[in-house]
C-alpha cells in the first residue's frame, strides 16, 4: 500500500513538474504607436522569432497603441515588473536621470542614416545603453523610426513661422529648448493625445516621422508639412534587468538571437515605411507638403545648431563630443 501511494505520489510529481515545464515564459511587450508603424511591425517580428526560436518556452504578448501603459505610465511599470519589455522613444530616458540619451534630440545632429548608425551600432551606443543598468533596466537594441518633420495648419518656410506657434513635443528638455530657439510655444503631451488636440487646436501643430503622422491620421487635422528632417526618432528596446538577468542562459542566447534579426528587420523597413507613409499623405491631398531649398534648410540649421551647445551642461559634453567624433560633425560651420 506505502508503495503503491509512493507511486502515485511520483506521477503526481512528475505530472506536476511537465505542467511546470510547459508553461511558457511570458513577456509582456508594450508600446504607444500603432501596429502598422516600424515599431509596431517590429515588435511583431520579436513576437515571432522569439516564439519560434525558444520553441515555444517564451510567449509574446504584444501590446500596440497604448493599450497597456500611455507614455507616462510605461517605464514606471517596467521597473516595478508589471511588464517586461517596451521599446520607448529616446527622449524619455532624459526624466530617469541618465539624461545622455537626449543628444539623440539635438536638432541636426545627424546627418543622415548612416551617421546615425555610427552612433547606434558602434561603442557610444552600448555605451549608453549600460548607463541605464543602475536603473534596473537593461538595453537591448536600438530601432530606428526615422527623421522628424513639422507640420502646422499654416505653411513652413522659414524658422519664423513657428513663431508664437503651440508645437507638441514628447517630454524632453532639448525639445523644450529646440521649440523655443525658433520662437515656438512647446507643449508637452502624451502621443495618444496628439490627434485631438491638433483637431480641437489645443496644438498648432507637431514633428513626426511620416509613418507615426500618417498611421495616428496627423495629416488630417495638419494642412501643411516642411519636409525638415531636423531632427531624429529613434527608440531602444529595454527590458527589466532583473526579469532578464533571471531567464535561462539558453532561452536568454534564443531572445538575443531574435532580438538581433528584429533590429536588423525594424532598420530596413523604418525608411521604407516612411516613404510609403509620406507618398500616402501626398495622396490623400490634405496636406500640402514643403521641401525645403537649400538656402531654407540651412536658415532651419542655423537657427536650431546652436542648441547643442546650451545643452552641453544638461547632456554632459563629453557625449555630445563622442557623437561629433563618431559622425564627424562640425557645427562651427553654422
Amino acid at each position: 500500500m506505502k508503495i503503491r501511494a509512493l507511486l502515485v505520489g511520483l506521477v503526481a510529481v512528475g505530472l506536476s513538474a511537465t505542467a511546470v515545464a510547459a508553461d511558457p515564459i511570458v513577456i509582456k511587450f508594450s508600446h504607444v504607436v500603432a501596429q502598422d508603424t516600424p515599431k509596431g511591425k517590429a515588435a511583431e517580428k520579436f513576437k515571432q522569432l522569439a516564439e519560434k526560436y525558444t520553441n515555444g518556452a517564451v510567449k509574446v504578448e504584444v501590446y500596440a497603441n497604448s493599450t497597456l501603459y500611455k507614455d507616462k505610465e510605461e517605464m514606471e511599470a517596467l521597473q516595478l515588473g508589471a511588464v517586461q519589455m517596451l521599446a520607448p522613444s529616446l527622449a524619455k530616458f532624459g526624466p530617469l536621470g541618465v539624461r545622455d540619451f537626449e543628444a539623440f534630440d539635438l536638432p541636426y545632429i545627424f546627418d543622415g542614416r548612416d551617421a546615425l548608425h555610427k552612433v547606434t551600432k558602434g561603442p557610444v551606443g552600448k555605451q549608453l545603453l549600460a548607463k541605464l543598468e543602475p536603473r534596473g533596466i537593461k538595453g537591448l537594441a536600438y530601432w530606428d523610426n526615422g527623421f522628424k518633420h513639422l507640420s502646422l495648419n499654416a505653411p513652413i518656410r522659414t524658422p519664423d513661422d513657428l513663431k508664437g506657434k503651440k508645437m507638441r513635443i514628447q517630454s524632453s528638455k532639448v525639445l523644450e529648448e529646440q521649440m523655443r530657439a525658433l520662437g515656438a510655444l512647446p507643449q508637452v503631451m502624451a502621443f495618444s493625445e496628439v490627434y485631438q488636440a491638433l483637431q480641437t487646436g489645443v496644438v498648432d501643430g507637431t514633428e513626426n516621422p511620416h509613418s507615426n503622422l500618417y498611421t495616428q491620421k496627423m495629416h488630417e487635422v495638419q494642412s501643411h508639412m516642411a519636409l525638415t528632417e531636423h531632427g531624429y526618432l529613434g527608440y531602444a528596446v529595454i527590458t527589466n534587468k532583473k526579469f532578464w538577468d533571471g531567464l535561462p542562459a539558453d532561452v536568454r542566447s534564443q531572445l538575443d538571437k531574435a532580438m538581433a534579426e528584429a533590429t536588423d528587420y525594424a532598420n530596413e523597413i523604418s525608411k521604407a515605411e516612411n516613404d510609403k507613409a509620406l507618398e500616402a499623405v501626398r495622396a490623400s491631398g490634405k496636406t500640402q507638403i514643403h521641401t525645403p531649398t537649400e538656402a531654407e534648410k540651412n536658415a532651419f540649421k542655423k537657427a536650431l545648431i546652436p542648441v547643442h551647445k546650451k545643452m552641453e551642461s544638461r547632456i554632459g559634453a563629453d557625449t555630445i563630443k563622442a557623437i561629433y567624433q563618431a559622425t564627424g560633425f562640425d557645427p562651427s560651420k553654422f
